[in-house]
């Protein structure tokens, strides 16, 4: 990895596309990354599969057990990404324990520039803040539309890269349409940050990707990318699903529209 996450992030002057992929689903699945990043991903979410995963809806929870089954481990997905040449920074998104048994040092080793642990108290994580920061890796908090304003500045405050805003309160997946609650959190965010507020959990077409742009700096697209994966969608046929993001968030509402006209957005 060439470049950090904050650092990636910060110079791209467009709306902002962060891709999933879960770790082992394939036998070939760092195709998959080099996919996301062919159509346009500024950065790739890699899940490092659980067998707990509390946040994760059932598109996941499957992608998850479909690697473990395949004998996918923490090691195996890290040294593959090692091997990886990506142009783009990798997010990790995993569990505490995960975190603790394999240490920060192993991630980057690996080429890991972010990681986002969802079951991590904000406030029990200032000795992975720390380990984070020594790795050359930031820490990316998330914020629900539940989160009070004082621990919602604290979260920005003390977030790195981006700060990961939940659309919804509840598990990922695959939804209709873009909760409304995404929106009012984004705004509350852009408005005590400086950092990239993206939106995920449950970002299912490039017309929400678009809106998001809109309301935020951009999205995280998962449970739907990898449904298609499950499904039997190839890296190629993968690459056209994520350039369709990438397209949408560039023309913010249609075409015709470039995103950076639209009023109120940050750039």
């Amino acid at each position: 990895m060439t470049t950090t996450l904050s650092a990636a992030l910060a110079v791209t002057g467009r709306p902002l596309l962060v891709p999933y992929v879960t770790g082992g689903i394939t036998a070939n699945w760092t195709e998959l990354l080099l996919a996301c990043q062919d159509g346009g991903a500024d950065a790739i979410e890699v899940g490092l599969p659980f067998s707990d995963p509390m946040l994760d809806g059932p598109t996941i929870q499957e992608a998850s057990d479909r690697a473990l089954a395949r004998g996918a481990t923490v090691e195996s997905i890290l040294a593959d990404l090692a091997a990886t040449p990506l142009r783009v920074p990798v997010v990790v998104m995993t569990y505490a324990n995960i975190v603790l048994r394999i240490g920060l040092p192993a991630l980057a080793a690996a080429g890991v520039s972010g990681l986002i642990v969802p079951d991590l108290p904000l406030e029990e994580s200032a000795a992975t803040e720390a380990a984070a920061a020594a790795a050359g890796i930031d820490l990316v908090l998330l914020a629900a539309p539940s989160t009070p304003d004082d621990r919602l500045r604290e979260i920005c405050t003390r977030s790195r890269g981006f700060v990961y805003a939940i659309s919804v309160m509840g598990t990922t997946g695959e939804r209709a349409q873009l909760a409304g609650s995404a929106a009012t959190l984004a705004a509350r965010l852009k408005a005590v940050t400086e950092l990239p507020v993206l939106i995920g959990f449950g970002v299912s077409t490039p017309a929400q990707a678009a809106e998001a742009g809109r309301a935020g700096d951009g999205a995280v697209i998962a449970s739907v990318l990898m449904r298609r994966v499950l499904d039997g969608a190839t890296a190629a046929e993968l690459a056209a699903d994520v350039a369709a993001y990438r397209t949408a968030l560039d023309l913010g509402v249609s075409s015709g529209t470039p995103h950076a006209e639209i009023s109120g957005h940050r750039g």
